[in-house]
């Protein structure tokens, strides 16, 4: 079990796919729309280098 903390419509939505009552409204133009936006948004476009004491490093 997670220990994650749900609201009142997450724990709604979690109770009716655990049902098998969840249907979902997600057409082939919404799932489109939602995959490229996902991928505009994962994209990773730049690049940066930094230099820190192995020190500080282990710190982190």
């Amino acid at each position: 079990m997670s220990k994650t903390k749900l609201n009142r419509e997450e724990q709604e939505l979690l109770e009716a796919y655990e049902d098998g009552k969840f249907e979902s409204d997600l057409n082939n133009t919404r799932r489109a729309y939602l995959a490229k936006a996902a991928e505009n948004f994962s994209r990773k476009d730049k690049r940066i280098n930094i230099r820190i004491s192995n020190r500080d490093l282990e710190a982190l």
